[in-house]
């Protein structure tokens, strides 16, 4: 009977039916997946990738943004490393994402770690912190403006604190630091809640099995939890640095690039060649301002690969 069935089996006129392999079904691709797709990246590319283009080759002229133009080559490149604006704004724009970095992470990890103690009250208290996320850049700017025009001022005359009865926002060696303190309030919501995932991941049984074995707080803090929470860590690092390098709704709501010119950052003086007929040599100054973010993020990448959690 086996026989039997083994021979009809092997017969030519037996059609055995082909299933095919597992491979070959996975590397089949719903055509569902290329319908979503397309109108994205033709959206993409109108909107992102072609202005873009268009903006690079444009820093290669003189025009201003309509009208006539011809090449000039790398005149503007030239012209923008010997430019005071430029570089100021440059320095002042890097100092303040360092600064700004630096601030909003610190605040937001410890943050993380008190929001995920077992306390009260912590999903309420998420919730408070989150909120000036939510709240557009321009009006936390005009809301923090009124503060440190009027009320820091008054309460500092009250109490007989000299250096602060003047409006931060009008001296040129203190409006800085207006601007990095509200930008950090701003983006420490965003940076809480990738810090609070980042710990919540963490398995329970690694802080007891710490504790008991005699473990301090600031031990477990340091060799455990820092650690394996070193990607998310590297992510805010990554997206805080750059955000803050684009820099200008909360600026411009603070001191509009002032006191004189000591606030102005990239993104300020990039926009101005829309209005002052600069048009080429503010593209040629987005173009390196492109390859500079480019190049700090690829470093920031490469100096903690490695080190992520996940």
């Amino acid at each position: 009977m086996a026989i039997s069935l083994h021979a009809r089996a092997k017969s030519p006129g037996t059609a055995v039916p082909h299933t095919g392999s597992k491979s070959a079904r996975a590397d089949h691709v719903d055509p569902t997946f290329h319908l979503f797709l397309f109108p994205t990246l033709v959206l993409f590319t109108l909107a992102i990738t072609l202005p873009a283009l268009m903006g690079i080759f444009f820093s290669f002229t003189d025009s201003i943004g309509f009208g006539e133009w011809s090449f000039t080559g790398f005149t503007n490149y030239v012209a923008l490393f010997s430019d005071p604006a430029v570089l100021n704004s440059y320095g002042f724009t890097i100092g303040l994402a360092l600064v700004t970095v630096i601030l909003v992470n610190i605040i937001a990890f410890l943050l993380a770690i008190a929001l995920t103690a077992r306390i009260r009250g912590t999903v309420a208290l998420r919730a408070v912190f989150v909120l000036p996320m939510v709240v557009s850049g321009i009006i936390i700017a005009f809301v923090f403006n009124f503060l440190f025009s009027n009320s820091l001022p008054a309460f500092a005359e009250s109490i007989g604190f000299a250096p602060l009865v003047g409006s931060m926002l009008s001296d040129p060696d203190l409006a800085w630091i207006a601007i990095a303190l509200v930008t950090a309030w701003q983006a420490i919501p965003s940076a809480l809640l990738i810090y609070i995932a980042g710990v919540l991941s963490i398995p329970g049984d690694v802080h007891e099995a710490a504790s008991l074995d005699g473990a301090s707080a600031w031990a477990q803090l340091r060799l455990i939890t820092l650690p394996l929470i070193s990607g998310y860590v590297l992510i805010n690092l990554v997206i805080g640095f750059k955000n803050f390098l684009n820099a200008y709704d909360i600026i411009f709501g603070l001191t509009n690039g002032g006191p004189g010119t000591s606030t102005r950052s990239i993104a300020m003086v990039i926009f101005s060649g829309f209005t002052s007929g600069d048009y080429a040599y503010q593209m040629a100054n987005a173009t390196i301002f492109f390859l500079i973010a480019l190049v700090i993020a690829l470093i920031q990448v490469r100096l903690t690969r490695g080190k992520a959690a996940f």
